[in-house]
């Protein structure tokens, strides 16, 4: 391990200790936890399979690495599950636990919340804008 992953990997583990749920909030939280989580809710996936829907839903593709790393991830917090299969070719499949279905509904939440509420974010955005422009012009 290089230096400098090993210096993340103890600061990383210095601030799991003194503030836990801040990390799963952002596992949970981060952009494609986000979209794993929302994903799995509808049903289990092969990573492949889950990989192309991600892509779909943002349009743009995930990279095999940021996925592995966030299935990962999700799985240690106990909210994904992966079971792998002992056949040929090898077959893993992809699932929520209850508790990552009840992490999944809160995140779902917060989507569709952000979705019904863009136009007021849009014009709120749009007001600042104008505001700091109009301070930039007087000053």
């Amino acid at each position: 391990m290089a230096v400098s992953e090993r210096a993340a990997a103890v600061r990383a583990e210095a601030g799991e200790q003194l503030c836990p749920y801040r990390l799963v909030l952002e596992h949970v939280t981060s952009r494609w936890g986000v979209l794993v989580l929302v994903g799995l809710l509808e049903r289990s996936y092969r990573f492949s399979e889950l990989r192309r829907a991600i892509g779909r839903a943002v349009d743009r593709n995930v990279s095999e690495k940021m996925l592995t790393q966030t299935l990962q991830t999700l799985e240690r917090d106990g909210l994904v599950h992966r079971d792998a299969k002992p056949v040929i070719p090898p077959r893993v499949d992809y699932s929520l636990t209850p508790l990552g279905r009840e992490a999944a509904e809160q995140v779902r939440a917060l989507t569709l919340w952000t979705e019904a509420r863009m136009a007021d974010v849009e014009q709120a955005r749009k007001a600042y804008d104008e505001a700091r422009a109009s301070a930039a012009r007087a000053s």
